[in-house]
């Protein structure tokens, strides 16, 4: 299986991402990605059942985001 950010980076994947693929592309702790979605800050995720995912489009259009802001900053 392809990681999280090889997978961003060929186009879209053919699964939605976990919160641990998340963790893994931005580099930062699992407990940093639940932070982001309680306080809604992060990628949009949704549930399915009891299990978050994220789609892989709504991932890369946030960080475009957050990329065009800093550079505007």
């Amino acid at each position: 299986m392809a990681s999280a950010v090889t997978t961003l980076r060929s186009g879209l994947p053919d699964r939605y991402l976990t919160p641990d693929d998340i963790a893994e592309l931005f580099g930062v702790p699992l407990e940093t990605v639940y932070q982001w979605r309680r306080k809604r800050s992060g990628p949009p995720g949704f549930r399915v059942g009891k299990h978050v995912r994220y789609d892989p489009a709504a991932v890369r259009q946030w960080t475009h985001e957050r990329m065009a802001d800093d550079f505007a900053a």
